[in-house]
Formats: structure tokens, sequence, C-alpha cells
């Protein structure tokens, strides 16, 4: 199999209070792929990309320095060829789900990387492949989910939760009547901390003096054991 890559740019000895740096190696040299290998090198870490087609590394373009390898993701060789031995994390992202796992799995499997993700366009096969221990990303599953909540806004989406359950940070809609209030009231009649807004597509970080725009997404800081009765105050409105 020949393999074509260039060299990766020796990573800067870290000293006291540096950024901790990480290789990590993506399979699929896709608009994903390629977005997601110079967002990584952007935040000052280093990056592989594997992919069978030579031309397809066109997208990375000639400010790229990573490593270039054509290959498929679950050759060992071609993973060794893209440095997956001190690699941090690795992402599969090409356009086959059975290729993204298999590729997944032998990263994680056989060479111990941590944090490993495979994207898949069936939602089905995601849920068999998360009992697995393989985290996924389900495109057409998310797409839909996204465009739901903009088309049936109502009730909340989690983005993340603490290893104890307790506190959640949480997407909820927010009722046209909150419009023109401050973020400062929204806060103290629901108990919560805003966290952000996503304001026409850019987040933001609220102060006490922010008003609420319409088309604002609200992500807020919140005890899961009241995200019922929060969800309620925003749809209901200030005099709740």
């Amino acid at each position: 199999m020949n393999r074509a890559y260039i060299p990766i740019t020796a990573p800067m000895t870290l000293r006291r209070g540096d950024p901790v740096t990480v290789h990590i190696v993506i399979m699929g040299c896709g608009r994903v792929g390629s977005t997601l290998a110079l967002s990584m090198e952007e935040l000052g870490h280093s990056a592989a990309v594997i992919d069978q087609d030579p031309q397809a590394f066109r997208r990375l373009g000639g400010s790229f320095r990573g490593r270039r390898v054509t290959g498929t993701g679950f050759d060992r060789d071609t993973l060794i060829a893209a440095g997956i031995e001190g690699a941090g994390a690795f992402a599969a992202v090409s356009s086959g789900d059975n290729s993204n796992i298999i590729a997944a799995r032998v990263a994680r499997e056989t060479f111990g990387v941590e944090n490993v993700c495979a994207r898949i366009y069936d939602p089905r096969r995601a849920e068999i492949y998360e009992r697995l221990g393989i985290p996924t990303v389900a495109t057409v599953r998310w797409t839909a989910d996204q465009m739901l909540r903009r088309l049936l806004p109502g009730g909340s989406e989690e983005h993340w939760r603490d290893p104890s359950g307790a506190v959640a940070i949480v997407e909820v809609h927010v009722a046209p009547v909150w419009v023109g209030q401050r973020v400062s009231r929204l806060e103290a009649v629901s108990e919560t901390r805003v966290a952000m807004l996503t304001r026409l597509g850019k987040g933001m970080l609220p102060d006490h003096d922010t008003v609420l725009q319409e088309g604002d997404l609200v992500h807020v800081a919140l005890r899961t054991a009241e995200q019922a009765q929060v969800e309620e105050i925003f749809a209901k409105g200030p005099e709740h």
C-alpha cells in the first residue's frame, strides 16, 4: 500500500503553565475531517489526516502542517504512519459507517487511544456502537433533532451533565414574552444561571444588563431535579 505524508512539526517542550498539546489522527478528509484538522492546528495542537484518495487532501490547503497519509484508517501500518502511537485522540469521519466504527475500535482497542469518536449516519447503528463504548455522532439524527428544535421549539435539550447527575447545562426554549427582559430577571425568576446565549449563530456571554432578543438561544446551568420547573417558567413568562 502506498502512503504519502509530510512530517508533522515537532511539538515544543512544555513549560509550567504552557497549554498541553494533543496529537489527533483523523480518518476522512471530507469537509468535516479537513475542518477538524485545521481547527486543531488553530488551537495549537497537531493533526494527521488519513484518506484513501490523495486528491482529498486539497481541502486542507497549503497552510496545513500535519501529516497527510494515503490509506485506510483501520490499517495498522497506516495508523502508525499517522502517529497513532502517540495520539491523544482519534476521529473517524469518513463517509462509511462500517469503516468509521472499525477504525474507531482499532484505535481504542489496539492502540489504546482514550478519546475516540466515530461519525455514524445510521442512528440505529449509533445506539449499538454507543453500547460498545465508542462515542458516536449520528449525523442524520443530530441534524433532524436540531431542525426540530428550531421548527417546534419547546422544552429543553441537555448539553452537559456533571458525573453526579446533579447539575446540567441545558438549552431551554424561552417564550416570546421574555423578549425585552434582562437576563438577570430570567435568572432571578427561574433560580438558574444563564451560561451563554447564542445570538444570530454566535455565542456570547451575557452580563447583568443583557436584554433578551428575538431568536436568542438560552443555555442555562441548573439543578437537574428542577429542570421541569425551569422549563415551565421559561415557557410561561416572568409573571409565572
